[in-house]
């Protein structure tokens, strides 16, 4: 298959990580002075750990788990109204699997079906349109959640809406950007970062120039990179080499797919349907400056906080996490899944306390899949 068993060969993997661990010895980075690399797409992260790498690669190397799973980002009280909104008897509330199982507060998604709420799963918002379309009784609202990558399906579902005068249709967004809590954890001074892999599918929507500020202003590199083993292991390869000859740049591993200013449709789309916030609240990070985004005025018929009064509509309502719960420094890269007390134990992919063991792209969940224990897993400084 074109593009997929070139970036899986084993010979090409083989001459990549030798030419790792040369860069590795020429920077002089050891187990105990390693180079601490924040792969920040927890897509990546499940690449890493599905293919080895964490342990192909050799020991002067250190992967720092980013906060790039936004099911993962998301606060309990966002779960919380979205229960509220589906609690409601004229709504049928529309969300993808993901989401279905983090626990809010009193309850998931799937135990507020499980108790009667009208929630359907659906893998795009033009399933929740369609469901709008054929039930016009009811109001539908869709749970619009994700970065820049599913930013653009939620933006043109809106627009259709508008166009049909859909009137029982609306999103309670969520959707958040990258590049702002990437800002927060390098003002962080108890992290050390030295160097970034970038997200590709993100990148595929809005290009390569958001990170600049990276290293220009940071002195970090970046490389963004696609999702197969080869693609992971240049890219850090790209890393090291600038680490190594003093550099700091934004780079495109990802070209086949990546292109340099992203794709003018989907950004034209965002642009219309979304504005910043003012704020926006991260599990792990607080609230970040203009690192969500809202509905314009223009469309705010088809906006559920103003239409049903919740959400950062109603005022934000900052909720801690379950007693035990570490998925806050687990999302922030300060300590392993496998550090916090509750990993394996108090929660699971079956019982998950946390949204990190839930979530496809979760850190948790990719740790408990591929068996990733402290018997080989050194915990991180």
């Amino acid at each position: 298959m074109r593009y997929v068993e070139e970036f899986r060969d084993p010979e090409a993997a083989k001459g990549v990580l030798r030419a790792i661990e040369d860069v590795v010895a020429q920077i002089g980075a050891t187990h105990d002075k390693p180079i601490h690399i924040m792969e920040i797409c927890g897509g990546h992260t499940h690449a890493i750990f599905r293919y080895g790498l964490d342990r192909l690669t050799p020991p002067g190397i250190e992967f720092i788990h980013g906060p790039g799973c936004p099911v993962c980002v998301l606060p309990m009280s966002r779960i919380d109204e979205c229960v509220e909104l589906a609690e409601r008897p004229e709504v049928i509330f529309c969300t993808f699997g993901d989401a279905m199982r983090v626990p809010g507060t009193r309850k998931s998604l799937l135990q507020a079906k499980a108790d009667g709420a009208d929630i359907r799963m659906v893998y795009s918002p033009l399933d929740a349109l369609e469901l709008a379309r054929r039930n016009p009784d009811r109001e539908v609202v869709f749970f619009g959640l994700g970065f820049e990558t599913t930013t653009p399906s939620t933006a043109l579902s809106i627009q259709q809406a508008a166009r049909e005068g859909l009137g029982n249709f609306s999103v309670f967004c969520n959707h958040i950007t990258v590049p702002p809590p990437i800002k927060a954890l390098l003002d962080d001074p108890h992290m050390i970062l030295d160097g970034f892999v970038g997200p590709g599918h993100v990148s595929m929507v809005i290009g390569t120039h958001p990170y600049d500020f990276i290293a220009r202003d940071y002195g970090k590199p970046i490389v963004v990179a696609g999702f197969e083993p080869l693609d992971l292991l240049q890219s850090v390869l790209m890393v090291l080499c600038q680490i190594r000859d003093g550099r700091a740049e934004v780079e495109n591993q990802y070209a086949r797919v990546v292109p340099e200013h992203g794709n003018p449709v989907s950004i034209a789309a965002i642009d219309d349907v979304y504005e910043a916030r003012p704020t926006f609240e991260w599990r792990g990070l607080g609230e970040i400056d203009a690192s969500g985004l809202r509905i314009r005025h223009g469309y705010r018929a088809f906006d559920a906080e103003e239409k049903f009064g919740v959400g950062y509509g109603a005022g934000p309502r900052l909720v801690s996490e379950p007693e035990g719960c570490a998925c806050g420094q687990v999302m922030t890269g300060r300590i392993r899944p496998t550090q916090c007390a509750q990993y394996g134990t108090g929660c699971t992919p079956e019982m998950p306390l946390g949204a990190l063991m839930v979530s496809s792209e979760g850190a948790c969940a990719a740790y408990y899949q591929y068996g990733a224990t402290e018997d080989f897993m050194e915990p991180a400084e």
